[in-house]
Order: structure tokens, then sequence, then C-alpha cells
């Protein structure tokens, strides 16, 4: 980030914090997400420092990703109805500061890397307490009601999620012109026994190891939340088990 670009963010954060002196300490990118840019951010206000993030569009991103405004109107239910995530500070929708809308949140301690979370046992503190927060976290987020923000963008309920996700699945397949037969027949197999009369609730979508921060002893934050939507609540507990994320661990169930 060039030095006007650092000084429209100053200019910007001071008037969104009511905070004059704001003086930034440290600007740089922070490495991991696999989607969206990260910037760790130190801010100095009446000589106490801050440890934050900025959080804004990568170069490229994906279309199904919820915008930076939904994704920050997401956290601060979150964190209004005491799930475990960064508290949310100020959002900027003005894209003339930095090229793109941002959201700034605290900065939470911890490593959210999957590989490493699975393989270092000195991360994460009892595996067992581990899986059991995950699980209370999940349940947390299952009963969030959606506030009028959230409201605006999450559109209506279908009552069969299931097959809302299989037809997204075959429109993708369709727009790269691919003949893919096995992915076919996993499609209408799924189809075909998608879940009936389940109840569709306000969903993290992403839910994986990768997607949580934890330190020595135990979980930090629920991170990521740019897919959250209407679904199955079974469906986050399919990301939290699904093999590929349990990184070289497939006999761990739990995520790793």
């Amino acid at each position: 980030m060039d030095q006007a670009a650092r000084g429209r963010l100053r200019d910007w954060l001071a008037g969104a914090l009511a905070a004059p002196d704001l003086v930034i300490a440290d600007l740089k990118p922070l490495h991991g997400g696999a989607i969206q840019e990260n910037w760790r951010l130190d801010v100095v206000i009446a000589g106490q420092l801050h440890a934050l993030v900025l959080r804004k569009d990568a170069a490229a991103t994906i279309s199904l990703s919820r915008s930076r405004a939904e994704e920050f109107a997401l956290l601060s239910l979150a964190h209004g109805a005491g799930v475990s995530v960064p508290k949310p500070v100020a959002f900027c929708a003005d894209a003339s500061v930095l090229g793109t809308p941002f959201a700034v949140m605290a900065r939470v301690s911890g490593t959210g890397l999957g590989p490493k979370i699975v393989k270092d046992m000195a991360l994460g503190g009892d595996r067992e307490a581990l899986a059991k927060r995950l699980g209370r976290e999940l349940a947390a987020i299952h009963a969030l009601q959606p506030d009028e923000a959230v409201s605006r963008f999450l559109g209506d309920k279908s009552a069969r999620p299931g097959l809302v996700v299989v037809q997204r699945c075959r429109d993708s397949i369709d727009a790269l012109g691919l003949t893919r037969p096995v992915l076919e027949w996993a499609l209408r197999w799924a189809e075909l026994h998608a879940p009936v009369n389940r109840p569709v609730m306000l969903c993290h979508r992403d839910f994986r190891t990768g997607n949580y921060m934890v330190d020595a002893d135990g979980l930090t934050a629920i991170l990521d939340w740019e897919f959250a939507g209407w679904s199955d609540p079974m469906e986050d507990l399919g990301w939290f088990c699904a093999r590929c994320w349990r990184f070289s661990r497939p006999e761990l169930e739990a995520g790793g």
C-alpha cells in the first residue's frame, strides 16, 4: 500500500473512530486468506496501541462470496449474540479511500492455518474440549436471528436448501463446458437423497478447520463469514467433517 493510500486510510480511520490524533504504527499484508485480502493494522490513539485487521476484496475473488459490507453485517450480528468472532470496529463503503470497500476489526491472537492446527498438538488445548467448544459455537450460530441489516440481503428461505446447492454445482459445471459423468452421477444421487422437512437456519456454510483460530488454550475466534446464509444446519457439520479439510488426518473425523 503506497503512502498516498496509507494517508487516506489514516484520515478515514481518524474520522470513523473520532480520534484525530490517530497514527498508523504498522500496516502489512497478512498471509493465509484464501479469497480476501487481509492486512495487519496497528494504530495508536491517545498513546494506546490498538491491534486491528483490515479486510478488503482481493484482485481475484469468486462470485459466491458475499460483499465486505454483507460480511461485516454478519460479523456484527454474530458478535452481538456472543459468538466468538473478532470485534467489528468500522466499515468503509467509500471506494476512493483504498479502491474498494473494506472492513476493520479487532485482531485476535492465535493460529488459523489448518495443516498447522491439525499437526501441532500444542495448539488448541485439549482436543476433545475444542471439539465440544466448536459444537457450542455452531449452536450459537444456528440460533442467530437476523437483524434488519442482515435480513435485507439474506433473501427468502428455501424449503430444501440441499437442492439449491445441487443446482448451483450443476450450473458451475455447465458454465465450464465440461463433461464430468462422475460429478453428474454424484449430483443426481444428492438430488434424489436431499433431506425433506429439515429446519432451515442461518448457517456459517464454511465452518471448517482453517476458518477458526486457536492458541495454546483453545478457540479464539470463528473467521470468514463470506458464505453465510440460510441452510440446513447439517451443512455446517458436513463442512467440518469433510475429508478434504482434515489435512492428512482422515481418521480424525471432527475436522482433523
